[in-house]
């Protein structure tokens, strides 16, 4: 089993203390600028950034994160912990940035996910500033050994017509039924629907609601969740959304399970719907 990836306030709050860190948080400038974690870097392009599978786009991928993490002070030996506003308001950015840091090898027990975010960290009682720092930069360690964590274009097509990887499409219910093509307008996209032979799991259905907002439900639940899909531990998966960024919560959730063989597909939904030539289903799933 692997090191936990999520940590709580608390246990944050402690390795602050003795362990050399570089804290993300992916949100948007206003939020970061009316307060943050004290020291956090703000890179917000880890949500919105829209990647495509191509040779071009996952070089441009590697070149703007390895800069990006740079520029953060990550050299390999610093934890680096990600957060955002709280798991379901940012779209699962924190877990986005935490799959980027997976794909571009950077040592997986130096990756962390601030498990409720920054409402976790303030109903905590724990203190956050306005201050803006000034990391120095690092050379980023880019080490192509995560990198088979993504799957690209080709590889979704060979999954599409192999019936024993399981696609998992966790987009929001309008999206599925093809009413929206994104959630960013029903019309972002040229086409609405499914990729064919994909099955659904609201990628909410990841959490639960606590007093301190929506967490991750235990790995026995997020199992039993699974299961109604027909994925067990040993199912090999590839989970997608329509940029990402609500798959990597789902990545996050079925690797904390105890799920062997997750993919993420980067390009998701907004890759597959612009290519005309590929197939898709349309209108209410049967």
């Amino acid at each position: 089993m692997h090191e936990r990836v999520l940590m709580s306030p608390v246990e944050l709050a402690e390795m602050m203390k003795t362990e050399p860190l570089v804290l993300i948080d992916t949100r948007d400038a206003a939020s970061f600028a009316e307060a943050h974690l004290p020291g956090a870097v703000n890179i917000h392009e880890i949500f919105t950034y829209l990647a495509t599978s191509t040779p071009q786009g996952v070089a441009a991928l590697r070149q703007a994160f390895t800069e990006a993490f740079g520029k953060a002070g990550l050299s390999g030996k610093e934890t680096a912990v990600v957060y955002e506003q709280s798991m379901t308001t940012g779209f699962g950015q924190s877990c986005r940035g935490y799959v980027l840091l997976r794909y571009l090898g950077y040592p997986r027990d130096k990756i962390k996910v601030l498990h409720g975010g920054f409402s976790a960290w303030r109903a905590a009682a724990l203190p956050s500033t306005t201050d803006v720092p000034a990391p120095k930069p690092a050379n980023f360690p880019l080490a192509m050994q995560g990198s088979h964590i993504l799957v690209d274009l080709d590889e979704m097509k060979e999954a599409v017509a192999d019936p024993h990887v399981v696609k998992l499409d966790v987009r929001d219910v309008d999206e599925w039924i093809g009413e929206s093509s994104s959630p960013y307008g029903k019309d972002f996209c040229p086409r609405k629907g499914r990729i064919p032979g994909s099955v659904w799991l609201e990628w909410y259905r990841m959490m639960k609601p606590t007093p301190t907002g929506q967490m991750f439900k235990s790995p026995a639940e997020i199992l039993a969740e699974c299961a109604t899909v027909g994925i067990r531990q040993e199912t090999p998966v590839i989970v997608f959304c329509f940029k990402g960024a609500r798959a990597s919560t789902t990545f996050v959730a079925l690797e904390e399970a105890g799920i062997k063989n997750v993919r993420l597909y980067l390009g998701s939904w907004n890759e597959w719907s612009r290519d005309p030539s590929l197939p898709i289903e349309e209108g209410l799933p049967y």
